[in-house]
């Protein structure tokens, strides 16, 4: 199969170049390289999405068999099928669960009314999702619902999670910023999902090969923070407890919650997020979505994250001083069992 990537040089693209390698395929990827170097294998068309007028670097002359997209930009993803819809077979497009406008209902399905298309570029988070909406009507509107697959992804994971969403939690266990604790919200009941970033490679290339079309979520199983930090611990064969802290104190002290600089991710204490984390995924596991296990997902992100440079900054998480901070205001003040015990 002659397969084209469209991106394949970051954390989502070159998987899905590296899974359809692995299956034996041709692959090309479209991409400025400045994310990163393709995966060993493909060949790497340069070309700058960006520019209405650039072209996608000549590969829109040549004849696929399908085309994967991971684009959040609608004119860019507009673009690209107006070149290629009559030169390919197949097209998946990686979209995302921000496309709804409601998050609040646990086990939603893709019934779900979606926010209202917006035709805006960029990395502007508010605007990300309805510019997300926007790209899958241009694929479905070019390519006719027959001939694509959305898969709107939820939390990715795995090795090359440059965000530290799941890689905080089994680094943070395997190096503790106070001996023997490690800090988190107490909301270990709270439901997460994490997708294995290769887990849904291989399942938009099998797609690919059968021609697989439909418009669903993709998911990883529900679970909760609690077990997610087991999981964690086991990964990184480390015994350290966890201090669960009082979620309203810890915003009260500035922590942050899902991710980012001064966060303890994966912790989204909003009701209006109450289903984000917990929606079926029932469609695309009909369509053949699998799951590796959550611990060997883990134990593969703590050892990327050991291979990276040790002055390389986190983007999400807490540095050493501060958590140590945090740990002894929360256990010496409000959660110390005399506090507890006045309350």
């Amino acid at each position: 199969m002659r397969l084209l990537v469209l991106g394949g040089t970051a954390f989502l693209g070159r998987e899905l170049a590296r899974a359809g390698l692995g299956r034996g395929h041709d692959v090309t990827c479209v991409a400025r390289g400045r994310s990163g170097a393709p995966a060993d294998g493909t060949r790497l068309v340069r070309a700058d999405r960006d520019d209405p007028d650039a072209g996608l670097g000549g590969v829109e002359h040549e004849d696929w068999d399908a085309v994967l997209d991971v684009a959040r930009d609608p004119g860019q993803v507009r673009r690209a099928v107006a070149a290629l819809a009559g030169r390919v077979g197949h097209w998946g497009f990686v979209s995302t669960g921000n496309v709804y406008a409601d998050h609040s209902v646990p086990g939603a399905d893709e019934s779900t009314p979606l926010l209202a298309p917006r035709d805006v570029g960029g990395d502007d988070p508010d605007a990300y999702g309805g510019a997300k909406v926007a790209c899958e009507q241009a694929v479905l509107d070019g390519l006719g619902p027959s001939r694509t697959l959305v898969a709107r992804a939820g939390l990715l994971g795995g090795p090359g999670d440059a965000s530290g969403r799941t890689g905080w939690w089994p680094w943070r266990f395997a190096r503790p910023a106070a001996p023997g604790r490690v800090l988190a919200p107490a909301a270990l009941g709270d439901p997460v999902q994490v997708l294995d970033v290769r887990d849904l490679a291989a399942w938009m290339v099998r797609c690919a090969e059968s021609g697989t079309a439909g418009v669903v979520d993709a998911v990883g199983p529900t679970t909760t923070l609690g077990r997610l930090l087991e999981a964690s611990r086991e990964a990184a064969g480390g015994a350290a407890e966890v201090v669960a802290a009082d979620p309203a104190w810890l915003a009260e002290q500035g922590v942050d919650a899902w991710m980012g600089p001064r966060s303890l991710p994966l912790w989204l204490p909003f009701p209006e997020y109450g289903g984000f984390a917990s929606r079926t995924g029932e469609a695309a596991r009909a369509l053949g979505l699998t799951h590796r296990p959550l611990l060997e997902t883990l134990r593969d992100t703590l050892a990327w994250e050991e291979s990276r440079p040790a002055d390389q900054p986190r983007r999400t998480g807490l540095d050493d001083e501060d958590e140590r901070a945090l740990l002894a205001g929360w256990v010496e003040g409000p959660g110390s069992s005399s506090a507890r015990g006045s309350r």
